[in-house]
């Protein structure tokens, strides 16, 4: 991530660390390789997602309605980018994502693997 962070600069995308300096309710875009995701049946068909950049990870909740709208995006990047909105909630961080967008050709030929549970 910090060999294409100069690209995500010049798009505005915030690094895990500089979200830690964003007020609560703000509109964010962010972006990580994606390292885990959950979609618990509890969950009511929220998806969990969690990003890593070369700062730190990134908590990333999408409600049902926009995971079936970019499923594609949600399901098959490896890198993903993120707006939404920067939530805090008792010490937790997280963004309430709007939009995800698949950035996985910025990757070129290098090889991640998310953690997957359904």
């Amino acid at each position: 991530m910090a060999l294409l962070r100069d690209k995500l600069v010049r798009n505005r995308l915030l690094t895990a660390a500089d979200l830690s300096c964003v007020a609560h309710g703000r509109q964010v875009r962010t972006a990580g390789i994606v390292l885990m995701r959950q979609r618990p049946q509890s969950a009511n068909g929220v998806t969990f997602l969690t990003l890593e950049d070369e700062s730190g990870q990134v908590n990333v909740i999408v409600w049902e309605s926009v995971g079936r709208e970019q499923r594609r995006a949600m399901i098959e990047s490896r890198l993903l980018e993120v707006q939404g909105e920067l939530q805090r909630q008792e010490g937790i961080m997280h963004v309430i994502a709007k939009r995800l967008i698949d950035r996985s050709s910025l990757l070129g030929e290098l090889l991640t693997r998310s953690r997957d549970f359904h």
